[in-house]
């Protein structure tokens, strides 16, 4: 197959370390921590001498950036396995130095959107874990499916650390959600009934609109409409903001309570190579004020996607 690499990049290095050319089509992703809040530059030049005998195909600085050090379609030498390397994507991460190794979260963030840049450009459309090194080295992976590997099961270390390890699950299912809004866009259509978007509603049905069971807490609270289209509703903060679901419910099941007053807001239309770091920097000078915008937005991660519409605080 033809390889390629992650726009995400902002920094390369190539490092020697490496075998050349897979032998085997990359079904996996392993992350590492680096025991370290170190920049994309310094692990370069930690990858870079022949004396050190290790690289892997990413990482992920302190800072959020993304560095490569290893192309795709080379087995980086990273997770103490050539099995495992051959057909993984190593991804070292920014991490603190003592156990449990945590990341932090613009670290984590962009590990969830690397991945499933990842996925996408390798054809997949799910990524697992399956929480066991048995079960996972004895899985067969379907063509669509990508499948998380842990340092620990290699060699005897704790990497990716006890944070990352424990985040395992949640890592895959937000790259899944991820890839699945991409895979299966909703289309635009003209909304039904009278449930419009910024409706104060009440949840007069017991399912979503993929079927599942509609939680008894979730019922009893009031939530604003973010989205509507077709007979979808997409339900998003409850009135008082203290949660945000996402979640999408039939406009029949749905009361309308009130409508949501008028907020100040722009809105950025996402196009390829966009981070929210980036369109924060642009839009308030100040990248860290990311965070804003996912709060607005009721993001449950830093990952977007193209074509995407984002609500932008006014300064």
């Amino acid at each position: 197959m033809a390889y390629t690499n992650s726009p995400l990049v902002s920094y390369t290095k190539l490092s020697p370390n490496h075998s050349g050319q897979r032998t085997h089509s990359i079904d996996r992703i392993t992350p590492h921590c680096v025991v370290g809040q170190c920049s994309v530059e310094t692990l370069g030049n930690v990858f870079l001498p022949t004396s050190r005998q290790a690289s892997s195909n990413y990482g992920i600085g302190v800072d959020g950036r993304v560095g490569m050090y290893v192309e795709e379609k080379n087995r980086s030498w990273c997770s103490s396995s050539a099995a495992n390397d051959q057909r993984a994507v190593t991804i070292e991460c920014a991490s603190d130095t003592a156990e449990p190794y945590a990341f932090k979260d613009v670290v984590y963030q962009r590990l969830i959107e690397l991945c499933s840049d990842i996925c996408k450009r390798n054809g997949k459309t799910k990524l697992l874990w399956l929480g066991n090194k048995t079960k996972t080295l004895n899985y067969t992976p379907k063509s669509d499916e990508m499948v998380l590997t842990v340092h620990r099961w290699f060699a005897n270390k704790s990497c990716p650390g006890n944070w990352m390890y424990a985040r395992m699950g949640d890592l895959a299912s937000k790259v899944t959600a991820v890839l699945d809004s991409e895979v299966k866009p909703v289309e635009p259509a003209k909304p039904t009934g009278t449930i419009k978007a910024g409706d104060l509603v009440t949840i007069t049905g017991n399912t979503y609109y993929g079927g599942k069971a509609i939680p008894g807490w979730v019922k009893k609270l009031r939530w604003y409409v973010v989205e509507v289209s077709g007979d979808r509703a997409v339900i998003n903060k409850d009135e008082f903001g203290r949660y945000a679901i996402m979640s999408p419910v039939k406009t029949a099941s749905l009361a309308v309570a009130g409508t949501k007053p008028a907020e100040g807001y722009r809105i950025h239309t996402v196009v390829r190579g966009d981070t929210l770091w980036g369109i924060a920097k642009s839009y308030l000078a100040n990248g860290a004020r990311y965070t804003e915008i996912v709060k607005l937005n009721g993001l449950k991660s830093s990952v977007i996607y193209t074509g995407q519409k984002l609500k932008i605080p006014n300064k």
